[in-house]
């Protein structure tokens, strides 16, 4: 008789245990539901639990999505990401037993079960979970608290709350897991990472430097000596209020000194373009002349011609990589610099475009420099206005090194004049404006403040000195910058708006509403003098943005 009462507790037991449990969880910020949210699902059962959601449960999910697999017999997890490509998945033996709580003496009902109180502090984020052992089973809508007991509601920092909605009985839990690939957790987070934006890889390990030797290949042609890198580039379509940034990583391969960089579109609209000069000769663009006696070619725009587009500028440092072994006290070098910038503003010039995309940094060494460049966009959707963009003007002296003048035009009272044509009214114009001065040693514009003004149709709109005082934030990526007897480097010194190692970034300059017709924009800066061989100039380039 006792062995027959035994053998009945054991299927009445077996059948209690095997019973799951399905939890529906909502997300809460600052005691407001987050609106639009697709609920977190998870099946609770006697020896696994299943993490997910209602998207992934009903199968209407959209890649990248990620599932877990909490298996209690070995105390371990299995997180599953299902890409494009396919599915991966890393395995965690260890992360479960490692957590510690601090167990209160709180009790509260949720939907009716008896819940106690755990906290614990991740990354100075205090976090607060309720659970229950009513159920007999354990799940948790994070990995966190897995072993608790079912986790019905958690609070972080006291404003974010997940709280369980709805439990319902389930059949059996099929443990059957999908198949895919097994990956390290570091590679795991990284592939997940990237399959939630597109990545244009534009250069891989690209040899900018000035040599006989640099030639074009099917890829990628090159110009000026090698000091300029172009391809063509396919961009898909890319949504309003999308997410668009460039970056450019850069080390040294042999030219110790900071030069200008630019990561740069050439339009191909009309019937011109600086391609055209790349293959022909700079003489073969359209000069502007300011009564200086000198010849600047391709810098503005024309009925006939659209300059350049600086979709980045950024300033090499002194030998990043290549002169790390110039050691210093307590000095770690970098390895390398990475420049990343939003350019998100000129999404009509990429999205469903075919375009020639190029890359420059001017310098006079067989070594030059090594680079790698990439477009990354990131969807998203949005009530943003589409605009519409007018290149205008560009005096970065690109192709230098075959002959292109300097940004010397603002030495007469002219300065730089572009004048444009609206064939329809434009709203809210604004002007993408990137201004760098050079030149001069120590008295020259590179280190002495001036001020750029910026006239619409004659009238003075906007004015402003372009500075940087933080140069010596980037000390470690400067092996090669000289030190001078006042205890500065050269790299720490202020300058017209750059810095060695870093990107100037745009500024936006606001000139209202423009009528149909014929408009002019001049821009003016007190250039200063030459002084024996060394002379000033500016690069200034600017792109009108509006609706």
């Amino acid at each position: 008789m006792k062995n027959l009462l035994l053998f009945v507790l054991l299927i009445v037991t077996t059948k209690l245990f095997s019973q799951s449990y399905k939890i529906s969880y909502l997300k809460s910020s600052n005691g407001s539901l987050i609106e639009e949210q697709d609920r977190i699902v998870v099946f609770a059962g006697t020896t696994h639990t299943l993490l997910m959601t209602e998207n992934i449960n009903n199968q209407n999910e959209t890649y990248p999505f990620e599932h877990t697999w909490i298996n209690r017999t070995t105390n371990s997890f299995k997180q599953f990401a299902s890409l494009k490509r396919g599915v991966i998945y890393t395995k965690d033996t260890v992360s479960l037993a490692a957590q510690t709580f601090d167990y209160l003496n709180e009790t509260k009902k949720i939907l009716g079960y008896t819940c106690k109180k755990a906290k614990t502090i991740v990354n100075s984020n205090t976090i607060e979970l309720w659970y229950t052992n009513d159920l007999k089973v354990k799940g948790s809508p994070i990995i966190l608290g897995q072993n608790l007991g079912l986790v019905l509601e958690i609070i972080r920092n006291g404003n974010f709350v997940i709280s369980a909605v709805k439990i319902e009985k389930n059949k059996d839990l099929d443990t059957t897991e999908i198949r895919g690939k097994e990956v390290d957790a570091l590679t795991y987070k990284d592939l997940l990472w990237k399959s939630r934006f597109t990545t244009i890889n534009v250069f891989k390990d690209q040899i900018i430097n000035f040599s006989d030797a640099s030639k074009s290949n099917d890829t990628i042609l090159r110009f000026a000596n090698g000091t300029i890198a172009v391809r063509k580039i396919k961009i898909p379509q890319i949504k309003v209020g999308s997410q668009i940034f460039v970056d450019v990583t850069e080390q040294s391969n042999g030219d110790a000194y900071d030069r200008t960089g630019s990561f740069f579109i050439i339009p191909t609209d009309r019937g011109k373009s600086f391609l055209d000069g790349l293959k022909n000769g700079a003489k073969t663009l359209p000069m502007y002349n300011n009564g200086n006696g000198k010849e600047y070619q391709g810098v503005v725009a024309t009925e006939d011609y659209s300059p350049i587009v600086e979709l980045m500028r950024f300033f090499t440092p002194f030998g990043v990589k290549q002169y790390n072994t110039l050691q210093l006290k307590d000095k770690t070098w970098a390895e390398n610099v990475l420049y990343r910038q939003d350019v998100s503003d000129l999404r009509t010039l990429l999205s469903n475009q075919e375009v020639w995309i190029g890359i420059n940094i001017g310098n006079y060494d067989k070594g030059g420099h090594k680079v790698s460049a990439n477009i990354t966009i990131h969807e998203e959707e949005s009530k943003v206005i589409p605009t519409l963009i007018v290149p205008l003007f560009c005096t970065t002296n690109i192709m230098e090194m075959a002959g292109q003048e300097y940004g010397t035009m603002f030495s007469s009272d002219k300065g730089l004049e572009v004048t444009f044509k609206l064939n329809k009214p434009m709203k809210n114009c604004k002007l993408r404006y990137i201004a760098t001065g050079h030149g001069g040693w120590e008295n020259g514009d590179e280190f002495v403040t001036k001020k750029n003004s910026i006239y619409l149709d004659g009238a003075a709109t906007f004015s402003f000195t372009p500075w940087r005082q933080d140069c010596g934030s980037y000390r470690l990526s400067n092996p090669a910058s000289g030190n001078f007897p006042n205890g500065l480097s050269s790299s720490d010194y202020s300058r017209a708006n750059w810095c060695p190692g870093t990107v100037t970034n745009p500024i936006f300059i606001d000139l209202g509403n423009l009528e149909a017709g014929t408009h002019t924009i001049q821009i003016k800066i007190p250039q200063g003098l030459p002084e024996g061989s060394s002379f000033s100039f500016w690069n200034v380039s600017g792109v009108l943005i509006g609706e």
